[in-house]
């Protein structure tokens, strides 16, 4: 079986989500970007805002090279949204670390949600500089979206951990041989390549005795980030 990574593991998870929400119902999804996850919202009133000011270029960090928005319903800051009506739900993916103030932000969309409505985020626990210069924030925990959640009045669903420990050292050392290109920093390619091959192997055989993908138990201490569905008090 193909190993599961971080992105991949995030777009099983939203689809699984979105999918089982209830046919018919209004889903906003604030901060869309190019709106990768409308097609598992097909049986859904889907609607979708973005402030629209990153194009995919940037000279610092990681970049998509493009980014395509013309398919947002709504153009303007996430604390702007219009509050003339609620959602049954509101999903923000991927997006908090790219506001100037998460919990301002975090705050607002409650507002955006109707009463027994559900709220779907993700966010990195721990990320690397991307989409700059719109990257304010590199990670949120588990206690994060557990005080503000709580204190907002709405009840945790699901919180759910993308991995562990082990795969985002996984995922990190992968990166080291294009980064040291990227920067320029010299060192001899194939002793670079055989040491994080040999890395890799290691931490990928000890990711396997700390359980299943979704409930490793080192998640606790770094993980690539939370799935969190909480319900609003009626």
């Amino acid at each position: 079986m193909k190993r599961l990574k971080n992105h991949r593991a995030r777009e099983i998870w939203m689809e699984k989500t979105l999918k089982a929400l209830p046919a018919g119902s209004s889903l906003l999804d604030v901060g869309a970007g190019e709106c990768a996850y409308k097609p598992h919202c097909a049986h859904l009133e889907y609607l979708a805002q973005d402030i629209a000011e990153y194009d995919g270029t940037g000279d610092k960090g990681l970049h998509t090279k493009a980014w395509d928005t013309t398919q947002l319903d709504f153009v303007c800051d996430l604390y702007d949204i219009p509050e003339d009506r609620t959602f049954d739900t509101v999903m923000c993916s991927e997006v908090l670390e790219h506001v100037v103030d998460p919990v301002r932000a975090v705050e607002k969309m409650p507002r955006l949600v109707k009463p027994g409505g559900r709220l779907i985020l993700t966010a990195p626990f721990n990320s690397l500089t991307h989409f700059a210069p719109y990257h304010f924030c590199t990670g949120f925990s588990q206690f994060f979206y557990r005080h503000h959640l709580d204190r907002l009045g709405f009840e945790i669903e699901e919180i759910t951990a993308n991995g562990g420990f082990f795969d985002v050292m996984d995922q990190e050392i992968g990166r080291v041989s294009r980064t040291r290109r990227q920067y320029k920093v010299w060192f001899a390619e194939p002793i670079t390549f055989l040491v994080m091959m040999l890395a890799r192997l290691n931490v990928r055989l000890i990711s396997k005795l700390d359980g299943d993908r979704l409930e490793r138990t080192t998640a606790e201490l770094s993980t690539f980030g939370w799935f969190v569905i909480g319900t609003r008090a009626r």
